[in-house]
């Protein structure tokens, strides 16, 4: 008896742990989300996991699943209450997010559970912003039907429809988001911080078809 009672210790140590640590219920409803696992979510949300808990980087569980678009565990996290407008460190949401990205089957979700349609990014630009300017017809179109500000200036003193010229292409996507944005009522003469008129900065880039858009609109300069 003696000797198992010396040999056990030196057993276990060999075998190693008998069982690991599990991590907490928050941590797997993350991992869960990042993986876009519905099932997993819905287990780890029964098992008692804060719906809007936040990891290092201040991401919620929904936002990681929009990084990954992953839109059935996205629904099961809304479906369950998770909050739409819960910033990061970098003051991105699942709603901002997937406006930017052009997410739109999230966006969807979001726009139908209480997204926040004047709260702003790091750089202080609505949802509608970023989706004009990386060309994403369809979400543009879909903000400016559920009401997002078609002139908001962010602190870089632009509007979506400044940004669609200034960083768009002028191909067939930017174009039809312009006339989006000047059929919503966009100001064709709203300038940037230097006075730099939306006219002025598509004449420039050599925009005509979007040059010929906004002299229609309006713009005498």
């Amino acid at each position: 008896m003696i000797r198992w009672r010396l040999l056990l210790p030196v057993m276990m140590a060999l075998a190693g742990p008998v069982c690991a640590a599990t991590p907490d219920a928050d941590t797997r409803l993350r991992a869960a989300a990042d993986r876009g696992d519905a099932q997993a979510i819905r287990t780890a949300l029964s098992e008692g996991a804060h719906i809007d808990g936040r990891d290092g980087q201040g991401r919620t569980a929904l936002l990681i699943a929009t990084h990954g678009n992953h839109v059935d565990a996205a629904r099961v996290l809304v479906d369950a209450g998770a909050d739409v407008n819960a910033k990061d460190a970098i003051q991105d949401s699942p709603y901002l997010y997937a406006g930017a990205r052009g997410l739109n089957e999230i966006l969807e979700l979001t726009l139908t559970h209480g997204a926040n349609l004047i709260s702003t990014n790091r750089y202080g630009g609505t949802a509608l912003i970023p989706a004009a300017e990386r060309g994403h017809v369809r979400t543009v179109q879909r903000l400016l039907q559920a009401g997002v500000a078609v002139d908001h200036v962010n602190n870089l003193h632009w509007t979506a429809l400044l940004e669609a010229i200034l960083l768009g292409n002028g191909g067939p996507a930017h174009l039809q988001i312009v006339q989006l944005l000047l059929d919503a009522g966009a100001n064709p003469m709203l300038a940037d911080g230097d006075d730099v008129t939306p006219l002025a900065h598509a004449r420039q880039r050599g925009f005509k078809e979007i040059e010929a858009l906004l002299r229609k609109a309006g713009a005498v300069r």
